[in-house]
């Protein structure tokens, strides 16, 4: 097999393995080409909901003014120059070449997990990487801002390739720290209403925003406060990291379980089944519903697909 269709046959795979890769994520930057960040699909718009952000798209910079004509829009005119000259003009304006992208990731505690192939953590590390070779390809300046349990650092936007490693390597120094033993007594919803606290401060109007976690500590009243206000002025997209143990506990039986330091039997059938279930639905119910309420669209990232294949649906063409 050669190395083309070797890649290819890796791209539509999963992810592997409790820690991602540095390689890995460099190499993203091939199957990034497929991604098309600046033309969101309708299927996306819609998990939006009804409400829509203040934030559409990029940015408009002033062309030049021409004679008006008929069917202009007459928010466009330009009175200064109509005054001045007698005669009505319009304004042109074009699209802006770029815009600053924060890719924002999740490498708490509770994304340390994974029951089949690799951990919430992994997922959120690989596709911030092809969030960042996107967007740099596309001509855009890329930086974000990775977060742990105790801490978190930023990597402010460039348009080099520099800046997409200084990311990664970011990336892969928080995820590196994770193990079972660490942050285990860390307020979630505290850590996240840290986190996007700081977003608000670093992110600028305009710039487009992923969001990769699994949003534990999300139903707090004030991390909500913080993204509406965030929804105000930038164009936000949360990206979910799952795994199918969450919403689904194995098959009824005795099972020994452990947290690394104690160790207890769990029997998964019966009602504790049902509402394991009921829960993890209305977990995810309820972020659709709340980032809906605010124009924020919400992906879904499981742990078992691959996450090329997973962002596809949204943004660019199928690979044939």
């Amino acid at each position: 097999m050669n190395k083309s269709a070797h890649n290819t046959l890796a791209l539509n795979k999963p992810l592997t393995g409790a820690y991602i890769q540095l390689d890995d994520m460099i190499a993203a930057r091939f199957a990034a080409k497929d991604l098309k960040l600046q033309q969101r699909r309708k299927a996306l718009s819609q998990l939006a909901g009804p409400n829509k952000t203040n934030f559409r798209g990029r940015g408009l910079d002033f062309a030049e003014v021409r004679a008006y004509q008929a069917g202009d829009d007459i928010r466009s005119i330009d009175w200064r120059v109509t005054a001045r000259t007698g005669k009505a003009y319009t304004k042109l304006f074009q699209e802006e070449r770029e815009r600053p992208m924060l890719v924002v990731t999740d490498q708490r505690q509770p994304m340390f997990f994974g029951s089949q192939c690799c951990f919430k953590s992994v997922t959120a590390c690989y596709v911030s990487a092809l969030l960042a070779w996107s967007a740099l390809q596309q001509g855009d300046r890329v930086g974000g801002l990775v977060f742990g349990n105790e801490d978190q650092q930023e990597i402010r936007p460039r348009r080099s390739r520099q800046s997409a490693l200084a990311l990664m390597h970011s990336l892969l120094d928080y995820n590196q720290k994770l193990n079972r033993e660490t942050g285990l007594a860390v307020d979630h919803s505290l850590r996240l209403n840290e986190v996007l606290s700081e977003l608000r401060r670093i992110s600028k109007p305009g710039q487009a925003i992923y969001l990769i976690s699994d949003f534990a500590g999300f139903d707090n009243e004030q991390v909500q406060k913080h993204l509406f206000q965030l929804s105000r002025h930038c164009e936000i997209t949360a990206l979910l990291a799952t795994d199918p143990m969450e919403a689904e506990l194995p098959p009824p039986g005795f099972y020994t379980i452990s947290d690394g330091a104690k160790r207890q039997s769990l029997f998964t059938g019966g009602k504790v089944r049902d509402q394991y279930r009921r829960q993890y639905q209305e977990h995810v119910q309820g972020l659709h519903q709340n980032l809906a309420k605010i124009g924020i669209p919400l992906i879904e990232l499981s742990t078992t697909q691959a996450p090329l294949q997973q962002m596809l649906k949204y943004y660019g063409t199928q690979r044939r």
